[in-house]
């Protein structure tokens, strides 16, 4: 009896090891196809002229070189597009996270007629592809006089059309509808008319929604390309943008040039640290924010619990 009660504590004892090391295995596995992108990126901004062009060097440069960095800089024009980034990324964010967030708001309240179609129109904005309104959208904003402008971004996010602002409906109407309201009744009572509920009760208590829905928002607009390119030309530019030119414009020259194949290899690492350089201010934010942004997509039901 003894011997068949140690064999199964053995067996579960082994049963639960292989399923402890299946789990690690698998989360290992997820965590390396996640972080392969910024090892590769690191060992390549790192590598020099003699590493690059050295088949014997995959991963691990033979000394650190720096002036990777320093070229991705210059050639971003790094401090003057940074700043010009921050502004075409930062206002439309802010402003589609407050027009959202009333569009929200009066979903989850207020009951009119349409109310179901103009939902699903809301919805429909985010599942048709952007494609399709591209060219109409660029065509009115040329008869406007506002392509070149910041307005040309301003406009759309501040009437909730902006990159992706479906979503941030949702979220905002999903919190809304779990926002007690009887805390706005009392206010009602007291005499507090709807946007004073809003702007004072309601707003405050919604953080999260505006924290997750502003982090997204920044990052969508931070990395657009095609809608930063198309509708504010040459006048504004972001990191992102600036760096597809650099790296279009080096693949032509080299494409011209019959058996030149070291020459992407060289831009390769520019490239890459010019994207380290990129995504850095982004990863900076989520370092400091990462507590509140985990706690903000769990109060704001955004897994769907």
């Amino acid at each position: 009896m003894k011997k068949k009660a140690r064999l199964n504590a053995f067996e579960k004892n082994a049963k639960k090891s292989v399923e402890i090391v299946s789990v690690y295995f698998m989360l290992l596995l997820v965590g390396f196809v996640f972080v392969y992108p910024i090892i590769y990126m690191l060992s390549y901004s790192f590598m020099d002229t003699s590493d690059l062009v050295n088949p014997l060097v995959k991963w691990i440069p033979t000394k650190v070189y720096t002036g990777n960095y320093k070229d991705a800089v210059n050639v971003l024009n790094y401090s003057k597009t940074l700043l010009q980034t921050i502004i075409v990324s930062t206002l439309p964010a802010i402003l589609q996270t407050i027009s959202a967030s009333l569009v929200g708001y009066g979903f989850s309240r207020f009951h009119f007629p349409g109310k179901k179609i103009l939902f699903a129109v809301a919805v429909a904005t985010f599942i048709l592809p952007p494609q399709v309104t591209m060219i109409p959208q660029f065509l009115m904003f040329k008869d406007l006089n506002l392509l070149g402008t910041l307005w040309a971004l301003i406009l759309p996010a501040s009437f909730t059309q902006g990159i992706r602002s479906a979503i941030f409906i949702i979220i905002f109407y999903q919190f809304f509808n779990m926002f007690p309201k009887s805390l706005e009744e009392a206010a009602k009572i007291d005499g507090a008319s709807t946007l004073t509920i809003f702007y004072k009760i309601v707003a405050p208590s919604a953080m999260p929604a505006y924290l997750i829905s502003f982090l997204f928002s920044l990052v969508w607009y931070w990395n657009d390309t095609v809608i930063t390119a198309l509708y504010l030309g040459e006048q504004w530019t972001t990191l992102p943008l600036q760096l597809q030119r650099f790296e279009d414009m080096f693949r032509r020259i080299y494409q011209a040039i019959p058996g030149a194949t070291t020459g992407r290899t060289l831009n390769e690492a520019i490239v890459m640290a010019g994207t380290l350089l990129t995504i850095i201010p982004l990863l900076l934010i989520y370092f400091f924010a990462q507590d509140w942004f985990v706690e903000s997509i769990d109060r704001t039901g955004i897994t769907g619990e």
